[in-house]
């Protein structure tokens, strides 16, 4: 493989001239005499190069220590350097275990940038809420939370501040927002990192946070096309389908793209689902000889004649990981790039996870199958030039190449400090997870509870480090108030489904009761299909109830939790992540959606959002309560 340094010396002024004529439409290249510049820049690289730009591994660890250990990735190195110069990669992804801290990740990202000839996509997945990688950044609410939270101002808002964090850390790509619509209760794999389940409503939210985060210079990605908001298998583990009509993909799935495409998204993520409506052709799998369907992310009709010619994109496709099974277990890892390419997809995400030198040889062997596969005619020149030309351009637009940082790297590690965790940015966090809070039901005014001196609360949570952080946001309340209540904790993640009889005794000497709930199912007639938790979380409050004791239910994460707790008395959804071990000794920052539930249960919030979800009954056949629902203390 050649490595033609001249590369930069010879573009490197023209591209900065480019550089100040994009930005109209972020997914668009202009059509003036700037595109014949670009062809040149592009005609310029050699098929290597092209190749490169094309590849975006991970570095997620970097060997193994004396237990046989995999080390994170957290300090550059040379061996990366050089990986990344032999196969002039276009990018990498960053994971939550290459971030450690504000300091060490500027001085990663500046590294692997020093290490490239053309300048670099570094990319994460810093969606907010459930999937937040920076370890000390601004978690944010997330996705549906500020979907109940009805406020695109804040979203925006929120959008600008997890910009401005990457991009003072030298992230210069944000895989989010996801666009996909929620409206499978049962969908494992997207749930709240959804907006909602309301096309619309995922479309203007979507928007929002797309307009904030990428004003701050750092790309946008809407994920994951055509759609993943109505499937019941997680394309982590297999294949999943999407079963929607033509009809219903132009009318629930697409809107969120096609806003977002109009508004200028910069990129666009694949999803791993078969979309019978869309492409309905059939393959022989690698893992068990059946048929399947063709994923989108390999789908020459989905990505290319639906997504390109139908809907309009002309910005950057970028497949989701393609390590993962729903791809690497039927298709084959070097098949399915090859398919990805062809089908129109300019940046492979992760064809291959590079965590030690002998790894190497596996991307070796990938890039140089792409190589002869371009060179015998499996994948035409025209279709690498195609994705390159997006790629270059995309990196232009976002100054990535031909605006010059002339700060040192102190002076970029002194502005990632006053950036990252800012009490700005903390606030803008607290605010939307504040109007997020949303009360589903307050019988007899169950809420909101006292602190009062002489009364026992009793926090029933699941998980120790959920319980841990209600009690942490308890004792927070207590100082800020200057009130107290006798308070116990129990957690019941590895009990039932029988309430145990220390249990029953805590109940019994409560006066209230604040009991936490992790994605529930009991489906009436079907009990013993549940898990024993979930039948003892519903088994809690019928007993409390019995004993006519307040007890408010608090949905830690999807919101369907209330239709299967009719004994409550109260419920509320805070929309939240999982919770945070605070023994750890980790200085990174605490969800705020527990604590800020914890506020609203005792009136310190008062809670104003709206289900950006519908909550079905219990056994599916209708709806409990619909989109837009949601009740307050005033």
């Amino acid at each position: 493989m050649l490595k033609r340094k001249g590369f930069l010396s010879i573009t490197l002024s023209t591209l900065f001239a480019l550089s100040t004529t994009f930005g109209a439409s972020a997914s668009s290249i202009p059509n003036t005499s700037d595109k014949d510049n670009l062809d040149n820049i592009i005609n310029s690289m050699t098929l290597e190069e092209k190749i490169g730009q094309m590849l975006m591994p991970d570095f997620r660890y970097w060997g193994k220590d004396s237990q046989g250990n995999s080390i994170p990735f957290t300090v550059m190195n040379e061996q990366v350097g050089n990986i990344i110069k032999k196969y002039h990669l276009g990018g990498v992804i960053l994971f939550k275990e290459n971030v450690a801290n504000t300091e060490q990740t500027t001085r990663l990202v500046n590294g692997l940038q020093k290490a490239s000839d053309i300048p670099l996509l570094i990319t994460i997945d810093q969606e907010g809420g459930l999937v937040t990688r920076l370890q000390t950044g601004t978690n944010m609410p997330g996705n549906m939370a500020l979907g109940a939270a009805h406020d695109l101002n804040i979203t925006e808002k929120v959008g600008k501040a997890m910009g401005e964090e990457l991009n003072a850390l030298g992230i210069n790509v944000n895989f989010a927002p996801v666009l996909d619509v929620n409206v499978n209760p049962e969908n494992p794999v997207i749930g709240i990192r959804s907006f909602g389940g309301d096309p619309q409503l995922v479309a203007n939210q979507g928007y929002a946070y797309i307009k904030g985060l990428q004003s701050t210079g750092v790309a946008a990605t809407a994920k994951h096309f055509p759609g993943h908001g109505d499937t019941a298998t997680d394309t982590h583990l297999g294949v999943s389908v999407v079963s929607h009509s033509l009809e219903q993909l132009e009318t629930i799935d697409f809107i969120p793209f096609k806003k977002a495409i109009d508004e200028g998204i910069d990129m666009i993520m694949t999803a791993h689902v078969t979309v019978p409506a869309l492409d309905n052709d059939k393959t022989i799998s690698k893992k068990d000889g059946t048929e399947v369907g063709i994923p989108a992310t390999l789908s020459k009709k989905i990505l290319t004649s639906v997504l390109r010619e139908k809907l309009g994109f002309n910005g950057v496709i970028v497949t989701d990981a393609m390590n993962m099974k729903a791809i690497s277990d039927h298709f084959g890892k070097t098949e399915a790039v090859i398919k990805a390419i062809n089908a129109g997809t300019d940046i492979v995400l992760m064809p291959v996870s590079v965590w030690n030198e002998s790894a190497e040889s596996e991307l070796n062997d990938l890039f140089n199958i792409i190589l002869a596969s371009v060179k015998n005619g499996t994948i035409s020149e025209n279709r690498i030039n195609e994705s390159v030309r997006r790629i270059i351009a995309m990196k232009i637009k976002r100054g990535i190449i031909g605006q010059e940082d002339t700060r040192t790297l102190e002076e970029k590690i002194a502005n990632a400090n006053n950036v990252v965790g800012s009490k700005e940015n903390k606030r803008i966090e607290k605010i939307a997870a504040e109007k997020a809070m949303t009360l589903i039901k307050n019988d007899n005014k169950t809420l909101p509870f006292k602190l009062q001196k002489n009364k026992k609360l009793l926090i029933i949570g699941y998980g120790k480090s959920r319980v841990d952080l209600m009690t942490l946001a308890l004792k927070d309340i207590m100082k800020e108030t200057g009130k107290t209540i006798q308070y116990s904790t129990l957690d019941y993640s590895s009990s039932g489904p029988e309430i145990p009889s220390d249990f029953k005794k805590a109940i019994d000497e409560a006066d209230s009761i604040i009991l936490g709930t992790l994605n529930l199912k009991v489906v009436p007639g079907k009990e013993a299909s549940a898990s024993k938790a979930d039948r003892l979380a519903k088994a809690i409050t019928e007993y409390a109830a019995t004993k006519n004791k307040p007890l408010a239910v608090m949905s830690y994460r999807n919101p369907y939790d209330a239709a299967y707790l009719p004994a409550a008395k109260a419920v509320i959804a805070v929309y939240g992540p999982t919770g945070y071990d605070i023994t750890s000794g980790s200085n990174a920052s605490l969800p705020i959606n527990i604590p800020v539930g914890m506020r609203t249960i005792f009136g310190l919030v008062n809670p104003n959002g709206k289900l950006p979800v519908a909550i079905p009954t219990a056994d599916g056949k209708g709806t409990l309560y619909p989109i837009g629902y949601g009740i307050s203390y005033k």
